[in-house]
């Protein structure tokens, strides 16, 4: 066998793997920037109160968000990735029907609750109940493309909610309240979610959703409680603050997280396809998963510091026309802020290797350790010293927390090789 015979196999592969890193980016690009320029809209059209109340209601989309993608998208990923387009249609046509039959019963429950809340807060979070079923089918149509492979069918979708998102906030911004934008959100995704059927051919079957769960239920429900703890935890830490410091507190934190969007795209849009990429490696390369995760987390480590640095000196001028009232709020925040997410991206690497080896023992039990860390860092660091405070409680949480992932990693990776070197003795 020639060189260029056993060399070609290796980049071709590298290079898909690039082309699907890429498409993950362009397309958390596209998803990123949607969210950033509707939480700079609200922002700039409503005040630093009202985008506090906007916040919340993002914060509880985040976790009903999660109990989706754990019960439905998450193991797609880690079993149907790189399968015959068969059984990913099979498998697709029921976890996005689950997807749907979750927005639409959490939705239902929004709807009884958020009119018995008052205020700003009750008609928002009415509202969000609308959408949700749109929200969460729009989501599961992300993890499905990727899952096949074919992302840019998912950054398509995202395009496609972003075109649409357009004339729905010039809408919501005639109205002028926090109930009118989260109506425009919700519905832009809608329509993503509608096209996401004709991309796909594959039309949700929400009756596929209890066979689903059954067949899934080894992963889905560790991943549920593992998720639900991640959001969970944002969300107890947004309520709370908002207790201690003012509903404003947790605008100004959303701001400084706006202030991270581009970074946090990075972020997001890797941890579309790290996780089926992982499972890509262990099944043909096992041992080099452990020095995958490494370069994935360290390396989103070292771009988040990179970018926080460069936050550092935006002038106050500048920030001011981004965020307007909120900048100067947000800015005082901006250290605390970046060690935290660079301490979530050097986690991240750990976590994509864990669930590519299907750990998910070791998965929750790193995640509900991590989410303990955030709640009582946020908490605690809100009643000592405020915003401020709750700000360096949760960089302090994610360190202690990304140092528990990779010693569950190296854990697993060590019991995955005793458990081969078992089978290989026996006879």
């Amino acid at each position: 066998m020639t060189t260029e015979e056993t060399t070609t196999p290796a980049g071709s592969g590298r290079r898909a793997l690039v082309g699907r890193l890429s498409w993950g980016l362009a397309d958390q690009a596209a998803s990123s920037v949607t969210n950033f320029a509707v939480g700079i809209y609200v922002a700039r059209s409503l005040g630093l109160a009202a985008f506090g109340v906007f916040s919340l209601a993002w914060v509880t989309y985040g976790v009903v968000l999660s109990v989706s993608r754990g019960l439905a998208t998450d193991p797609l990923v880690v079993r149907f990735s790189g399968v015959p387009d068969t059984s990913w249609r099979v498998a697709v046509a029921r976890s996005s029907g689950t997807a749907l039959g979750v927005g639409a019963a959490i939705g239902a429950a929004c709807l009884v609750v958020g009119p018995g809340l008052g205020g700003r807060v009750g008609p928002a979070f009415a509202c969000l109940g609308v959408m949700l079923p749109g929200l969460l089918l729009q989501d599961a149509w992300r993890y499905a493309f990727f899952a096949a492979g074919t992302g840019r069918k998912a950054f398509v979708n995202d395009l496609v909610w972003g075109v649409a998102l357009v004339p729905a906030m010039v809408v919501a911004a005639r109205v002028g309240s926090v109930a009118a934008f989260v109506l425009a959100w919700g519905a832009s995704a809608t329509v993503a979610a509608v096209y996401g059927c004709f991309q796909s051919g594959i039309r949700p079957r929400m009756t596929g959703a209890r066979e689903w769960l059954r067949e899934q239920r080894d992963l889905s429900y560790r991943y549920l409680v593992e998720n639900v703890g991640v959001s969970g935890a944002s969300q107890l830490r947004a309520y709370g603050l908002g207790a201690i410091a003012g509903v404003g507190a947790v605008g100004a934190i959303r701001g400084a997280e706006l202030l991270l969007g581009p970074f946090l795209a990075v972020l997001m849009g890797l941890s579309l396809v790290t996780v089926a990429e992982a499972a890509r490696v262990l099944r043909r390369a096992p041992h080099r998963l452990a020095r995958f995760c490494l370069l994935l987390g360290g390396g989103q480590a070292a771009a988040a510091l990179l970018w926080g640095t460069a936050l550092l000196l935006v002038p106050d001028r500048l920030g001011e026309l981004v965020l307007g009232d909120v900048w100067g709020s947000a800015a005082q925040l901006i250290v605390p802020a970046t060690l935290g997410v660079a301490g979530a991206g050097l986690g991240t690497g750990a976590a994509a290797g864990l669930r590519a080896l299907g750990a998910a023992r070791r998965s929750l039990r790193s995640q509900l350790f991590a989410s303990a860390c955030y709640v009582i860092g946020g908490l605690g660091g809100a009643a000592v010293a405020g915003t401020i405070g709750s700000a360096w409680g949760v960089a302090a949480a994610t360190a202690c927390g990304s140092a528990v992932w990779w010693l569950h990693l190296r854990s697993a990776l060590r019991e995955r090789h005793q458990d081969l070197f078992r089978e290989v003795r026996t006879p």
